[in-house]
């Protein structure tokens, strides 16, 4: 047994998003210890610099590696486009890092079906163009097509879920010209799973819709069976950090784990 096997898996993103990714961890490896880090006080961070991105996700990987984490989980498409080799530097060898592009891009290119895929995302996630580069690197038969969704993200901060403004929103981008003609979705942010239901009605639930919690979670269980750092535990525990605390967050997170949840604030700057 590997001393590190009970140690926790960080998981980090700016806000509510990155809990679609710890909620998929928990259903699939029910005996890890979890450490969720919600930046709740830089949210969204789609619309910041890349210089300003490294520098918060370096800082809260620090945060975690201190918090003796085996693995941290970058349960944010921004940081994970503009900040990965940031965090992997970080992170050192002293924990395993994941990103929530790259599971996906996998899944998607060796997937025969798709010949157009749409990418949905916030601004500095589209416009670093990460998935389109490492999915045509896997597959240049692939066409993509992408269209950043930036209200997407402080809607759901806000809790506009299930109404006629949401509704509106999602309506307006997803019939942009961008998208037409595309045979699957990737769902580019991590808050997005929480409208995925809305977002396949538009499509009438014809349309592949991809939401890469699930397929992280698939892949973090892999890499940590493959590394023989799988927990032997069998009372986890989850712990919820946020650097501001918002009344919503606490709902949220009431929502995916079905429980009352503690919330810890931490100012990290």
């Amino acid at each position: 047994m590997n001393m590190m096997n009970n140690n926790p898996v960080g998981i980090f993103d700016s806000g509510v998003g990155g809990l679609t990714v710890a909620q998929a961890i928990r259903q699939l490896l029910p005996n890890e210890n979890l450490i969720y880090f919600g930046d709740t006080a830089h949210l969204p961070y789609g619309d910041k610099s890349r210089e300003t991105i490294i520098s918060y996700a370096s800082k809260i990987t620090r945060f975690l590696i201190g918090q003796k984490c085996k693995v941290i989980v970058v349960a944010c498409n921004t940081a994970s486009a503009n900040a990965y080799e940031a965090i992997q530097e970080e992170a050192g060898n002293r924990a395993v890092v994941v990103d929530v592009i790259n599971p996906v891009v996998t899944y998607v290119a060796t997937k025969t079906e798709y010949k157009n895929i749409g990418i949905i995302g916030t601004k500095a996630t589209i416009n670093s163009g990460t998935y389109e580069k490492k999915i045509k690197a896997l597959n240049p038969q692939i066409a993509v097509s992408s269209l950043a969704t930036p209200m997407f993200v402080p809607m759901i901060e806000e809790g506009f879920i299930y109404d006629d403004i949401s509704n509106a929103i999602i309506r307006s981008y997803l019939s942009k010209p961008e998208l037409q003609d595309i045979d699957g979705l990737i769902l580019g942010c991590t808050h997005y799973p929480i409208i995925k239901n809305q977002i396949s009605k538009f499509y009438s639930f014809e349309l592949d819709v991809i939401d890469s919690s699930a397929i992280v979670a698939n892949y973090l269980r892999a890499l940590l069976s493959e590394k023989k750092l799988l927990s032997t535990e069998t009372n986890s525990n989850y712990k919820f950090i946020v650097s501001d605390y918002t009344e919503y967050f606490q709902v949220i997170t009431k929502l995916f784990f079905e429980e009352d949840i503690r919330l810890e604030k931490k100012n990290l700057w």
